[in-house]
């Protein structure tokens, strides 16, 4: 009876300690896979005139840009009001890369006629020798382009996203996206967001990146993006094992 009792105990134990085991070892297992990521040339271009929310999601996007893998290469920029301000040139710091990130203004009077004028000004700035690092850009924007006025038609077929497109594709840059309203047209209408997460969903799809967005009503944080992003990331860039 007594050795039943301790026989039951033992495998008891063991079941705990394997249990245990098991739990703590998956973090691990998560932290390697973001791991294998291929070293990145990534630039960051925020759109000035978002929404006062988009200044809460700073800490998720440092902590994105600290986590990408030795080697990796990060710019930031703002696109406001016609032009595109580097806060940061490429840097392998990527804390220093991080630490440049400031909140939006979040006002109209930053507002451009469309970020994609500034997205070819971003991808004159990577550099086509000399880097074996795969090339990307992360867009946070409304996607929306105003540039000839506000026609739901031609959602993703603008002149400035066809240079933007095949700017992008000739030196080999893929455009992943985040969707996120402005305090203009797309925090107002549906059917200008709708028109912006088209044109975003188009330079991302036609240059081997992806767009993500929740609706046409805004997000609720970047947490999602960013866990999807990384998905992504391994799947096109992961070294094979």
């Amino acid at each position: 009876m007594y050795n039943r009792k301790f026989l039951s105990l033992a495998v008891a134990l063991v079941i705990a300690i394997t249990t245990f085991a098991t739990a703590s070892a998956k973090p691990n297992s998560d932290n390697e896979s973001l791991q294998t990521i291929e070293p990145l040339n990534l630039a960051v271009l925020i759109q000035d005139d978002l929404v006062p929310q988009v200044g809460s999601e700073l800490k998720v996007t440092r902590e994105f840009i600290r986590s990408l893998p030795k080697g990796s290469q990060v710019m930031v920029g703002y696109i406001t009001s016609g032009s595109l301000q580097v806060r940061q040139s490429f840097t392998p710091d990527l804390d220093k890369a991080a630490r440049s990130l400031r909140i939006p203004i979040g006002s109209t009077t930053a507002s451009p006629f469309n970020p994609y004028v500034e997205v070819i000004e971003a991808l004159k700035k990577f550099k086509t020798e000399g880097s074996t690092n795969s090339n990307a850009i992360l867009l946070i924007s409304d996607g929306l382009d105003t540039s000839r006025g506000f026609d739901s038609t031609a959602a993703g077929h603008t002149l400035d996203i066809e240079r933007a497109i095949a700017e992008a594709n000739k030196r080999n840059v893929a455009v992943f996206s985040f969707y996120a309203p402005s305090v203009g047209l797309t925090s107002r209408s549906r059917t200008a967001a709708a028109y912006g997460q088209s044109s975003l969903n188009r330079i991302s799809d036609e240059t081997g990146g992806r767009a993500f967005f929740q609706g046409t009503t805004g997000f609720v944080t970047f947490n999602s993006y960013f866990d999807r992003l990384r998905e992504q990331l391994n799947r096109q860039y992961a070294r094979a094992r």
